[in-house]
């Protein structure tokens, strides 16, 4: 199955990384905010393929 290529819901507050990045003294591209998000949904994919994996219904910290 291909990918799709339109934008997930954005899942971070787009300020409070831009913060983060700021305090570190760089700045962030206008799509930064897009591929963490992203790498989120991902992360809550594979929990959630684990917890089902194992015939739980409450996706849990350590599922990351």
């Amino acid at each position: 199955m291909a990918k799709s290529k339109a934008p997930k819901e954005i899942l971070v507050v787009g300020s409070k990384l831009k913060e983060v990045v700021k305090e570190a003294g760089l700045r962030s591209d206008g799509e930064l905010v897009q591929a963490v998000s992203d790498k989120v949904h991902e992360l809550l994919q594979a929990a959630i393929a684990r917890c089902q994996g194992n015939n739980r219904s409450t996706v849990r910290p350590h599922d990351l």
